[in-house]
């Protein structure tokens, strides 16, 4: 029998441009905060474990947060992402207090993650229809000749801020639907309903059509993704120590194009219609307390998400 997918939300990050702990600043009418609404929206998906990567500086405001309410309705886990989690031999370089990067986050659920899992960040509000596709693409799809992976991506319109730039990974799709090339844009602009981005500083700019599809972090992996990143991670480590010991991060793409490159992975393209949404900044904030409330209104949410009875 397979077993079913787990949720891995990555929460360890405390988003120093919006200043706080913005994981745990409430979006909705009863004090919800945007994980809620990604629990539950995985919850109905299918879902039924979630493991929750923090960091040990906030795992006790964070668990005060998320209190014991998802504890009802999932198999709730946390995990903690520590600095010198490294592979036998790698010692954390003198001055270094940033997190080793997104690959690592996922890497510190290894132990009790042993299946397909999706992952998320902790602050970015996804919509419904990702995790259902995520969920039943994982559950459908094992790894055979290649690695089965997945990614959901959204239409760069449906993701872009008012409010400053943004970085995106914009994705190219080979001819039957597989991931081919994701190029990671640091310094994206909204432009009408379109976008555009800048690599020198906004000396110049380069347009971006709003139906670009771009990765927001959210993927779908069997447990052999797990494996191959603490496997090539020594490789990283002995080039980052040597060129950015302070800085440098192993991120979840940089694997999966390894992977792709070589011919071991492959991974499905999976795109959704739905707004995403995120506080990048804290004036992002009162358009996402307007989202989730429109979104109640029209029936999508419950006002209280988790009062009584889960009905899903």
């Amino acid at each position: 029998m397979s077993q079913k997918p787990v949720l891995v939300v990555m929460a360890a990050g405390m988003g120093s441009r919006y200043g706080g702990l913005k994981q745990i600043d409430p979006v909705g009418g009863h004090g919800q905060i945007i994980i809620d609404y990604s629990i539950y929206d995985a919850r109905r998906a299918g879902f039924e474990t979630v493991v929750f990567v923090i960091s040990r500086k906030i795992e006790d405001t964070f668990k005060a947060a998320v209190g014991e309410r998802l504890s009802k309705v999932m198999d709730v886990r946390y995990v903690v992402q520590e600095l010198d989690d490294l592979p036998e031999g790698y010692g954390v370089p003198e001055g270094r207090v940033k997190p080793w990067g997104t690959a690592h986050a996922a890497l510190a659920a290894r132990k009790v993650v042993d299946g397909p899992f999706a992952v998320i960040n902790a602050d970015d509000y996804y919509g419904p229809e990702g995790y259902k596709l995520i969920y039943d693409y994982l559950c459908a799809h094992p790894d055979g000749d290649f690695y089965e992976y997945a990614m959901v991506g959204y239409l760069l319109k449906n993701t872009v801020t008012e409010h400053g730039t943004v970085a995106r990974g914009v994705c190219v799709e080979t001819a039957d639907g597989y991931l081919d090339t994701v190029t990671e844009r640091t310094k994206i602009a909204k432009d009408g309903d379109d976008a555009r981005y800048t690599e020198d500083g906004g000396a110049t700019w380069t347009a971006l059509p709003g139906d670009t599809l771009v990765s927001m972090n959210l993927w779908g992996f069997t447990r052999s993704f797990l494996d191959e990143a603490w496997a090539r991670f020594p490789a990283f480590l002995d080039r980052t120590l040597a060129e950015d010991p302070e800085k440098g991060e192993y991120f979840l793409p940089y694997v999966v194009t390894q992977l792709t490159q070589e011919g071991r992975a492959r991974v499905k393209v999976l795109s959704s219609r739905d707004k995403w949404y995120g506080v990048t900044y804290r004036e992002d904030k009162p358009s996402v307390v307007a989202a989730i409330a429109a979104m109640t209104a029209a029936g999508l949410y419950p006002d209280d998400l988790w009062g009584g009875e889960l009905s899903l």
